[in-house]
């Protein structure tokens, strides 16, 4: 996934119509429901700290971890300019969250507490905008849901959005264009998709035009995010091996039933 470097200076730019303030109302709202006691949040997939700032305004203890080194200098940014008693509820970790342990060493009180070498637990466990579909293999799904299970306290929550199988199959991804500025830059993004039915995968092919309107001068980044389109029953399949439970799945934002016409879906595993 290291595809995200290219651009993760572009990022809050081409993504800042996206409304992160009710997203994190959302996922609050979803936590208080189904964990009210929880304090402490591990993010898999944090990207530039947009949800973990706001669930930390909330007043939980965010721990973000994501892979691009570049993405998490902006998410700390971000965190330093908040307020010191905000900045105290936020960490950042660099990690494949196939991959990540996090131990106990160094770690802010606020975030947690283990002795030397003992992994982390948390009370919910989160990982939004289809980070879970980016693991495009069964072997990648079970890393993933590997590492929630290390890191969740028994009892939490595991709350966690996808390309939903059967509306991607119903209504399949077209080519889209986005074009976005600020004062200093212009984006222009294309995305063609191309479909493997077979592998349930999706290849989004992203050519991205950055105009810096001073200059004129104008980079071209070229990259490929291949997507994974998953189903329920896949999932609990998978889940279960870690004795990991579906408890509600609904469509991202609404929390209607999801349909044949719901790409976003939302599910919540409880330990």
């Amino acid at each position: 996934m290291t595809i995200f470097n290219n651009y993760a200076r572009y990022y809050d730019l081409l993504y800042r119509d996206k409304d992160y303030t009710a997203e994190a109302e959302f996922i609050d709202r979803l936590i208080q429901q189904q964990a009210p006691n929880t304090s402490t949040i591990l993010e898999l997939g944090c990207g530039t700290g947009n949800h973990a700032l706001l669930l930390a305004k909330e007043g939980y203890s965010v721990h973000g971890v994501d892979l691009s080194a570049e993405m998490l200098e902006y998410a700390q940014e971000r965190a330093e300019r908040a307020e010191p008693e905000l900045a105290a509820r936020l960490q950042f970790s660099q990690g494949d969250l196939r991959e990540v342990r996090l131990v106990g060493v160094g770690v802010k009180p606020a975030v947690g507490t283990a002795s030397q070498n003992e992994n982390l637990k948390f009370e919910a466990i989160v990982s939004l905008f289809h980070v879970i579909s980016y693991q495009t293999t069964n072997e990648d799904l079970l890393a993933a849901f590997t590492t929630v299970k290390t890191h969740l306290k028994p009892g939490g929550i595991f709350i966690f959005d996808v390309w939903y199988g059967p509306a991607v199959l119903s209504d399949p991804p077209v080519v889209r264009i986005k074009r976005l500025e600020d004062s200093s830059i212009q984006v222009t993004r294309i995305a063609e998709p191309i479909m493997y039915p077979n592998e349930n995968l999706v290849d989004v092919n992203y050519q991205v035009f950055i105009k810096d309107k001073n200059s004129g001068a104008i980079d071209e980044l070229t990259e490929t995010h291949r997507m994974r389109y998953l189903f329920r029953t896949e999932l609990e399949l998978l889940l279960s091996q870690l004795q990991l439970h579906i408890i509600d799945e609904r469509e991202w934002l609404t929390a209607r039933q999801p349909g044949f016409n719901t790409w976003g879906v939302y599910f919540i595993v409880r330990n």
